[in-house]
């Protein structure tokens, strides 16, 4: 005989329901509730298909949608459904925690399920004006990051050549370490014409600095950091275009009040308060206390203890949306 599947039921707090499985070309979505019969149906990922999809659960009266998806596949699906639906997206780990079954968890026909049953927690996704915010300032620290991967090669580079000005400025990106550099580039050799860059607070004397200078910068090296340079200047312009652009979603958005108020933090200034209302949002009805909040952000950290003995606690590693 065979053993019969233990079930359990769950007192259902949605009435009309959508669960979405979000995948690279496809997406599954199934439908659930009252008055409805359980539907299931699959659609691309083109913007026709997602709509024909939106077009369905507003003719079926659905309220509430989640999804679990990995990757940013979820974005567009998002954007499409925000503004008729009461959506949520859901981390994975979140449902293959809930006890009822042992497979095909990820399933839009379980999540509909668990979604009418209220035992989905979403996660954080702030309003479209904070999200536009988010891409251009987290795009700005990619670009600050190649920035000084640049600057690591320029120092690479004159190391191969056995330049030694690192060893004797406190700052290869100041002012007198880039006069050196650029006066090398255009085809400067001559030490002594090099050596006028010196000001009188540089630490090094005369002699150390005529000292690291001496090396083998060929034409390649010289190639190489004119280059290296041109992409630096590059990527500072899209800088400045990218503090542009945030100041007028500030504007936009009217979050400059938000900016200035916390731009008074110490160790807090202009970019910084920037950084944290594109993360955060300026609504903190979302998060219950400052202690939830700082530990949304990673800024709590574990307590590992067992037997009454305190072990070395793991860095807690929290993803954003």
């Amino acid at each position: 005989m065979a053993k019969k599947e233990n079930t359990i039921e769950f007192e259902q707090v949605v009435e009309r329901g959508c669960g979405i499985d979000v995948h690279k070309k496809v997406i599954v979505a199934t439908i659930k509730g009252k008055g409805l019969k359980e539907t299931t149906k699959t659609f691309s990922g083109f913007t026709e298909s997602i709509e024909e999809m939106r077009d369905w659960l507003i003719k079926e009266k659905i309220t509430h949608a989640a999804m679990e998806s990995t990757g940013v596949y979820w974005k567009p699906i998002y954007n499409i459904l925000e503004s008729d639906l009461d959506i949520i997206l859901v981390n994975a780990r979140h449902i293959k925690n809930v006890p009822g079954r042992k497979t095909d968890k990820k399933d839009s026909k379980w999540i509909a399920k668990l979604l009418l049953s209220g035992l989905l927690r979403g996660s954080f996704i702030p309003p479209k004006p904070i999200r536009e915010l988010r891409d251009l300032t987290r795009y700005k620290r990619k670009i600050i990051g190649q920035i000084s991967s640049e600057k690591n090669r320029i120092q690479k580079i004159l190391e191969d050549a056995n330049i030694k000005l690192s060893s004797v400025v406190s700052d290869m990106s100041g002012a007198t370490a880039t006069k050196i550099i650029d006066a090398m580039i255009g085809g400067e050799d001559n030490i002594n014409e090099l050596l006028k860059f010196r000001h009188g607070k540089m630490q090094a004397t005369r002699e150390e600095l005529a000292s690291s200078l001496k090396g083998y910068l060929t034409e390649h090296h010289k190639f190489m950091l004119q280059t290296i340079k041109e992409s630096m200047i590059d990527k500072e312009r899209i800088i400045e275009k990218l503090d542009k652009q945030i100041d007028v979603k500030l504007k936009e958005n009217e979050l400059e009040l938000d900016a200035e108020l916390l731009s008074t933090i110490p160790g807090v200034g202009k970019d910084g308060a920037a950084y944290i209302l594109a993360e955060t949002g300026n609504d903190m009805k979302q998060f219950p206390n400052e202690q939830h909040l700082a530990s949304w952000a990673g800024m709590s950290p574990g307590n590992n203890e067992s037997a009454g003995k305190k072990k070395v606690a793991e860095q807690h590693m929290v993803t954003f949306i």
